[in-house]
């Protein structure tokens, strides 16, 4: 069975260092890569709302996914991506679940305490209910 590794990419720096770490994890462990970027919605928000904000999304990163892909191609390896719809700890851990991810890769974008109090951490959530290992990659 090949080694399966999830990237969660936002377009933030610090998911670009993860996208760089998945990168050369996957070629390491000559595994398959599969990218995962996530929209998320404001609360509440309408049908028609949501409709527009998830297509705005899917062509933001699909813009993203252009460079991604020629990184990828350029370390020798294939990567799959996606985007998801949703909040983004729920659905990381769902496609790694689905996808069954041997390990997950993923940034943190290193926000104050208060906020990170108030909204939790993604990454956090992500390590606690993860069935895989995580490796959490800080920005600069």
């Amino acid at each position: 069975m090949t080694y399966q590794v999830l990237c969660a990419y936002d377009g933030s720096p610090s998911a670009g260092q993860a996208f760089d770490f998945a990168v050369t994890l996957a070629k390491n462990f000559q595994a398959e890569l599969r990218v995962l970027s996530v929209v998320q919605a404001a609360e509440p928000a309408e049908d028609l709302e949501t409709e527009a904000l998830f297509d705005s999304g899917r062509e933001r990163f699909a813009k993203l996914f252009e460079h991604l892909r020629a990184r990828a191609a350029h370390a020798g390896l294939q990567a799959e991506f996606e985007v998801a719809f949703g909040h983004p700890a729920e659905q990381i851990l769902y496609h790694a679940d689905q996808w069954k991810a041997d390990h997950i890769v993923l940034g943190h974008r290193g926000t104050n305490t208060f906020k990170r109090w108030l909204m939790g951490s993604v990454s956090n959530r992500v390590i606690a209910y993860a069935t895989s290992v995580v490796t959490v990659v800080r920005g600069t």
